[in-house]
Formats: C-alpha cells, structure tokens, sequence
C-alpha cells in the first residue's frame, strides 16, 4: 500500500490445510520441505500461479498494474536450471515479466556471489526485479547492495515493532532508508501494525508498506475484491 491507501502490489504466501490437523503453520512445513528437496517444485508452482493471476489481471484495469512478489529460498536458487524453469514459466503463462518479484533473504547472497549475480542478471535482463527480504537481520553485509541488481529493499518488522518506542530502531529504520533512496532502490516496510507506525514510517521517507494494518494474509479473490472495491471508493 503507498501513502494515498491504494494497494500497488501483494506478496503470495504459502499456507496448509490439512484435512485432519487443520491449518498448519509455514514455520513447520517450509523447513521440511526445504530439508526434504520438496521446495523446488512448491517454488515452481507458487511462481506458475502468480504468472497465471499476472496474466488474467492484464485484463482488469483496476488489477493489471499489481505486481506480484514470490519468495525465493537457498535451495530453489542454487538448482542448476533455476533460471530456465522461470523463464519457461513466464512465456508459457503471457505474464509480464515486469510485474513479478522475486525475494531473497541475504543468506542467498553470500553462497556464490559470482552465481548469484549471474543468474539474478540474466533474470532482470527478461524484465523480473529482486528485492532482499528481511533486510538488515541477516549477515548485514553492505557491500553486496552494491553489486546487484536489487530494486526493493524490505524492512524487517523487527525494527518497524520498535519503532515508536525505540531510538535505536527508529535510527536503524532511517539508515536503512536513507541507503535505499541515495541508490534508487525501492523501500517497503514490513510488519506495519499500529498506525503510529504508519505514520512515523511516511514522516522519515518510506512510502510503502506492508502489515495487518493494511490486511491480514488473505484468498486471492478477497484480495482482489478488497482492491475493486477501493479503487470504486476513490474514483
């Protein structure tokens, strides 16, 4: 959501029903799936079903400016054929490249820089973006900013929570900004929840944010409806 409430773009996210134990939490099932090798395809599929809605919201007016923000993990990057998977994907849906992002934790950076890089050029050289999740509670290493090719930066909750009561945060926060902004990176701020933090966010030049207080995790089509209908509100 930018600073006029108006959504400019929506992270998927993984969620389990299990018939008999009902929803089960990512914080169980991602890691296993990660152990077991079950994230590659998990991974191929969120990405073919963010291009399929990609593709049928070029058709919505109201829709087709989204863009659609997909996480990456370590396991699905280091795959040989990681960028051919995406790029087939991508054609073989009609989605516009420009509007899917993909997300890394800092973590993937520091593996094989010289791969990284590589493969995250050949990506944006077909239009995708990266943006680096959870930013500044990873391995906190500035000098990679500097060599990829990063367009968004996300700030993590944990310093948005302490925001308002914290000097020290709200200096982290404002580095953090400062940074994106002097190198023309993109900046939103995760974890949004009060609008004390909202407000303090906008007043120190994050104009993009993402938390409860804009919504809750939700089904693609209430998301949809939730948009249609405040884009109705403000025409």
């Amino acid at each position: 959501m930018d600073t006029l409430n108006q959504a400019v773009g929506a992270e998927c996210l993984m969620r389990w029903q299990h018939p008999q134990r009902g929803p089960v939490s990512p914080v169980e099932f991602i890691p296993l799936a990660e152990d077991s090798g079950a994230i590659v395809a998990m991974g191929d599929w969120v990405v073919r079903s963010a291009c399929e809605t990609l593709a049928r919201w070029a058709h919505v007016p109201q829709l087709r400016h989204l863009t659609l923000s997909v996480n990456v993990s370590p396991r699905q990057f280091t795959e040989s054929d990681f960028v051919a998977r995406l790029t087939r994907i991508v054609q073989e849906t009609g989605a516009q490249p420009q509007l899917l992002r993909l997300e890394v934790t800092e973590g993937i950076v520091m593996q094989d820089t010289h791969e990284v890089i590589a493969k995250m050029r050949e990506l944006c050289a077909m239009g995708l973006s990266f943006s680096i999740d959870d930013f500044g509670t990873g391995y906190s290493s500035l000098s990679y900013i500097q060599t990829l090719p990063l367009a968004e930066l996300k700030i993590d909750k944990a310093f948005v929570k302490d925001l308002t009561t914290s000097e020290k945060a709200k200096a982290i926060v404002k580095a953090i900004i400062a940074i994106g902004q002097s190198m023309g990176i993109t900046l939103v701020s995760e974890g949004v929840e009060t609008p004390a933090q909202k407000d303090q966010l906008i007043a120190l030049g994050c104009t993009l944010l993402q938390g409860y207080l804009i919504t809750r995790p939700i089904e693609c089509a209430d998301m949809e409806r939730l948009v249609l209908a405040n884009h109705s509100f403000h025409l």
